[in-house]
């Protein structure tokens, strides 16, 4: 399981504030934050006016700061090439749609610094597919273009692009059986990628730490591969290396791993055990039917 975190993002005003005014002490505190990480995805948007050439700058700090990777998030296809020709080496490149021409302009600068591309399942014309069966079919499209020019399969991250739960509750069920159709359907084998925090937005600050992980257990199970996350969140990242290394360590992280087999082998949920007397095994089992769309939510699900 890659992790890359995910709290250097220009929609954050400290942020945005810290990046304008190129303050090293911010960014670096920030970098070390991020220390456990396997990549640090660096979100400056389009990177326009004072924050032309921003990347390389970014990208020199985590070097001194760290030995971890970076995903280069920005809208602009030349500060995205600016970035990569200051580090070129283990990255991710942030991201392409369907659309052209800046499917074909990414995927170029994929092979030129032998990179990793992030695929949105979503164009212009679509959007966002409601489905998973139209989502995997512009996957599809996707890798189509990119094989054309070079780039292989391993080097495809598709992103099935989570809703937030409390909007349309049934999109988290589609997104996690775009990830299992998408493992199951390309040969060779292409990876996935979420941003994690999507599943949670706007749901009240006391529950996200609760649907991330979940949520993240159950895509685990649907093979995700790699997942966009809030590196100040301890018990996500502990919980993703347990699932990976199958260390259980307590009856929590045995919930889990059987929550994850549920869904790699497409089983039910009324057929995972848990303790009915624990308060926190009983929100987790509730956090997956509302996940599953079995349960319809609310802001106070866990209290019914």
């Amino acid at each position: 399981m890659i992790l890359i975190g995910e709290n250097i993002h220009v929609i954050s005003k400290s942020v945005q504030n810290a990046l304008q005014q190129r303050d090293e002490e911010f960014i670096r505190n920030l970098v070390k934050l991020q220390n456990y990480m396997d990549y640090i995805d660096l979100n400056v948007g389009p990177a326009k006016g004072n924050l032309e050439g921003i990347l390389p700058w970014l990208s020199r700090i985590v070097e001194q700061e760290t030995n971890l990777g970076i995903s280069f998030d920005t809208t602009n296809s030349d500060e995205m090439e600016r970035g990569l020709n200051a580090f070129n080496k283990n990255v991710f490149i942030n991201s392409t749609s369907k659309d052209e021409p800046r499917l074909s302009n990414l995927t170029d600068l994929a092979l030129k610094f032998d990179a990793n591309l992030i695929a949105l399942t979503l164009s212009k014309e679509t959007g966002i597919p409601k489905t998973a069966d139209g989502r995997v079919e512009i996957a599809f499209e996707i890798c189509e273009k990119c094989l054309e020019k070079g780039l292989n399969n391993e080097k495809l991250f598709f992103d099935p692009l989570i809703l937030p739960v409390c909007v349309d509750q049934s999109q988290a069920l589609e997104a996690l059986s775009t990830i299992k159709m998408i493992k199951e359907s390309f040969d060779p084998p292409v990876k996935t990628v979420v941003g994690l925090s999507n599943v949670s937005n706007g749901c009240p600050k006391e529950l996200r730490p609760l649907i991330n992980r979940v949520f993240g257990c159950l895509a685990f199970g649907a093979g995700l591969d790699s997942a966009i996350i809030d590196a100040r969140d301890l018990e996500l990242v502990t919980m993703f290396r347990m699932l990976e290394n199958q260390n259980p360590k307590s009856d929590i992280d045995e919930l889990y791993i059987n929550l994850a087999e549920m869904v790699r082998n497409f089983a039910d949920l009324n057929d995972v055990k848990y303790d009915e007397h624990s308060k926190e095994q009983t929100q987790i089992i509730k956090t997956a039917g509302v996940l599953l769309n079995r349960e319809i939510y609310s802001h106070s699900f866990t209290q019914i």
